[in-house]
């Protein structure tokens, strides 16, 4: 057998370390390059890619409160487009009639009386004589102004005793109950011919304080149960614990999430009371000649129905879209705002 070279135990050891450096030079060639120190995002199994930076986030992808969302709906929705330009126009005619119309409403010639159309009087002449087209334009202020300051009038009166009565519950709640039972027993347009009959005023505020007499238990009730629901929420509960009064729980965390059920009723109510204001006008107790409305030309302009149509076909015609235009609208709301619909 072949004898081995003699190897000093220095000489192994020197061929030893020699190796191992070779060694890991040649592993140090091959690792990839070394992460930043400090504690990064990984993957589920601790080995992926490092996870995106939720600082990072944009603005779109946070959480949206319920107006927010309304408002994007509402600026898709073509219900509320085109309801909100026949709003707009009813309401740019009401402050400013005589841009689209030129002479007085109340100027009449008798010897036009139940003529047709004609140059510069589009819509003909009614029973009196009376230019169709400009009375048309000039009514729709009345009407726009009954109907806002009534659902004004409703909803304030209706929403305060209504959050009160929800809020603090017991002997309040008890008698505000029954007193809005006793005036959703009262017909509306009864009401109207017994109250209205003993005015003698040609303004629009004796129907405007009918209105508001009337009409606020329908918005205190939606009022109360919406505070009601509100009142029971956690926060509200938190708001108590950490001392806060009755004033600022109701008005900084139970309003704002009681309000909406109240603008959609109140929005769908307002075309109903211009509704109600020409009804009441119709029958000869809501607002007197000389004052211009659409139910006052209605009524003028029945007897005549078969000779001058036009003379009812008209303010008929502008009632029936203003009020189909904010029952539209409130449609709209309603289904912006209701939370169950998203």
């Amino acid at each position: 057998m072949p004898e081995q070279p003699f190897q000093s135990d220095g000489a192994i050891a020197g061929s030893g370390a020699g190796g191992a450096m070779e060694l890991a030079a040649g592993e140090a060639q091959t690792l990839e390059p070394r992460p930043p120190v400090g504690p990064a995002p990984r993957g589920p199994q601790g080995t992926g890619p490092p996870g995106p930076d939720p600082s990072a986030a944009s603005a779109d992808e946070r959480p949206r409160s319920l107006w927010s969302d309304a408002r994007q709906d509402l600026c898709r929705n073509p219900v509320f487009i085109v309801s909100g330009l026949i709003i707009l126009f009813l309401l740019f005619i009401s402050l400013w009639p005589s841009a689209i119309a030129s002479g007085s409403p109340l100027t009449c010639d008798l010897a036009k009386a139940q003529q047709g159309s004609a140059p510069g009087h589009p819509f003909g002449y009614d029973g009196q004589g009376c230019d169709v087209y400009t009375r048309t334009v000039y009514g729709a202020r009345t009407s726009v102004a009954v109907g806002v300051c009534a659902t004004l009038g409703v909803a304030v009166l209706g929403s305060v005793l209504g959050a009160l009565a929800g809020f603090f519950g017991g002997l309040w709640d008890s008698f505000l109950s029954r007193i809005t039972d006793v005036f959703f027993a009262i017909p509306v347009i009864l009401g109207g011919l017994v109250l209205l009959s003993v005015v003698t005023s040609n303004s629009i505020w004796p129907v405007i304080g009918f209105i508001v007499l009337l009409g606020w238990p329908q918005i205190s009730r939606i009022a109360r149960g919406a505070v009601i629901t509100a009142r029971q929420h956690d926060y509200v509960q938190a708001a108590r614990a950490l001392g806060a009064s009755n004033s600022r729980i109701l008005l900084r965390h139970i309003a704002p999430n009681a309000i909406a059920p109240v603008i959609v009723v109140a929005t769908i109510a307002l075309g109903t009371y211009i509704a109600l204001e020409a009804t009441l006008s119709y029958l000869g107790v809501g607002l007197k000649p000389p004052s211009v409305s659409w139910g006052i030309d209605i009524s003028a302009a029945s007897p005549y129905i078969r000779n001058a149509p036009h003379a009812l076909l008209w303010p008929s015609g502008a009632l029936a879209i203003t009020v189909l235009a904010f029952i539209m609208l409130g449609d709209a709301v309603r289904d912006a705002l209701d939370p169950k619909l998203r």
